[in-house]
């Protein structure tokens, strides 16, 4: 089984969620949280903020811890056929954008980085991460954490 630590930005003005543009590596798009793997030895509190800006080229502050998830997506799901099973742990924070314009650095995957209505997430083909994280910032769970996401691994709905 393959692992990776995550830290992901849930940023919300005015009924809106910022979600970042993806590009897979099948050449595909999806839509995501500002976020992503956090590097040896690094904080996952540092690495939301240091993603929020590579992603969309905008500071933010952290206001608060949200929750953390867990999921398991099994090997036949997996985009890549004969992959391992892999678990990815991700920390999600309540983030505000503090300064900059949306413009992802050169090299990243990020295409794109747009503040979204609540009401238009659910017509997006998008990560479950995305619901994940709307439904922390929504609940605000004493334990930190949300009930299963009906969804087929990470990737969409």
């Amino acid at each position: 089984m393959t692992f990776r630590l995550a830290a992901y930005a849930v940023c919300v003005e005015d009924g809106r969620v910022l979600l970042a543009r993806h590009l897979s590596d099948d050449g595909a798009s999806n839509w995501t949280l500002p976020g992503g793997r956090v590097e040896q030895g690094e904080d996952p509190f540092d690495a939301v903020i240091r993603e929020v800006a590579e992603e969309t080229g905008c500071s933010a502050v952290v206001e608060r811890l949200l929750g953390v998830d867990s999921r398991v997506i099994p090997s036949a799901e997996r985009t890549v056929p004969g992959q391992p099973d892999h678990q990815n742990v991700g920390v999600f924070y309540g983030v505000r954008i503090t300064g900059g314009d949306f413009t992802p650095q050169p090299g990243d995957a990020v295409l794109e980085s747009v503040w979204t209505p609540y009401e238009e997430v659910a017509g997006l083909r998008r990560s479950s991460l995305v619901d994940v994280g709307i439904a922390l910032a929504r609940e605000l769970p004493p334990t930190g954490h949300v009930g299963p996401v009906a969804v087929g691994g990470l990737v969409q709905h």
